[in-house]
């Protein structure tokens, strides 16, 4: 027994169909606004961070820097910041460079390392420090992807 192939035949009509499904796939994509991607991202990275930082606590990690308490729902706010900024930056890439993506990347992944910076710096035990570069690279994994996503590869 033997499995015939059937090819319908190739057609200027047919490719331009499927060029347009194609394109109409990726404008679907594309068309739900940036800052509705960045506001998904930024409640699933807040949540994320938080339950670092919360079972820290749990592990009796203390996030004191400088003698002081960190607020377990600092780390919410601080990434809902920080993702708004990220929108920013997408819109202004996105708008402004020729590679959008590629410039979105290379900026954001830059700004996460920066960011770890401080915490390095900080007066804080080895434990604490830790736990404060994981929350930055647990956030800038879930957000820099989404947004990144979201901008075209080349400036239309």
């Amino acid at each position: 027994m033997s499995i015939a192939t059937v090819t319908a035949p190739t057609t200027a009509a047919n490719v331009e169909n499927v060029e347009n499904v194609e394109n109409t796939e990726t404008s679907a994509a594309r068309s739900k606004p940036l800052w509705r991607t960045g506001a998904r991202a930024g409640i699933v990275a807040a949540v994320a961070t938080t339950v670092v930082a919360a079972a820290a606590l749990a592990a009796d990690v203390p996030l004191e820097v400088g003698g002081e308490q960190i607020p377990l729902l600092g780390f919410a706010q601080m990434t809902l910041i920080c993702t708004a900024l990220g929108v920013l930056l997408a819109k202004a890439v996105r708008r402004w460079t020729a590679r959008p993506q590629r410039s979105f990347v290379a900026a954001t992944v830059a700004l996460t390392a920066l960011s770890v910076v401080p915490d390095l710096t900080a007066d804080a035990t080895t434990a604490s420090k830790l736990v404060l570069i994981a929350t930055h690279l647990v956030a800038a994994a879930i957000v820099i992807p989404a947004l990144a996503k979201r901008l075209p590869g080349r400036a239309s």
